[in-house]
């Protein structure tokens, strides 16, 4: 079964278990797919790339944020948004993490390559 395949079924499936769209494929994975890349969904991740990317990808939105949009005036340097945003980053991925890998686990969600999309 091919990669698009393979997300049409997840969509069918996570919608008959009650698992939102938006949950089974966030924004950042569909256009991922769009651009044709062929990554798992988050659900089939495990604990520590999921955490960890996302993790990663959030601290450095979240310190240019700061550093751009100075909405924080406490901090001033650059090293305090760094300490800052990679305490966020790494809460936020942790937390991530192990939503997405419950989700997985409530639903049987083994690995990516033997899905076949059956509820």
């Amino acid at each position: 079964m091919k990669h698009a395949e393979k997300v049409a079924h997840l969509h069918k499936h996570m919608a008959a278990v009650g698992v939102s769209p938006y949950t089974a494929a966030p924004p950042a994975w569909r256009l991922l797919w769009w651009l044709g890349a062929e990554i798992p969904p988050p659900m089939f991740l495990s604990f520590p790339v999921l955490a960890a990317s996302a993790g990663v990808v959030f601290a450095v939105l979240f310190g240019l944020a700061h550093w751009l949009l100075p909405f924080m005036p406490g901090l001033q340097s650059p090293l305090e948004v760094m300490v800052v945003a990679g305490v966020a980053g790494l809460l936020f991925g942790l937390v991530l993490a192990a939503i997405y890998r419950g989700i997985a686990r409530r639903h049987g969600l083994a690995s990516w390559s033997d899905y076949r999309g059956q509820p």
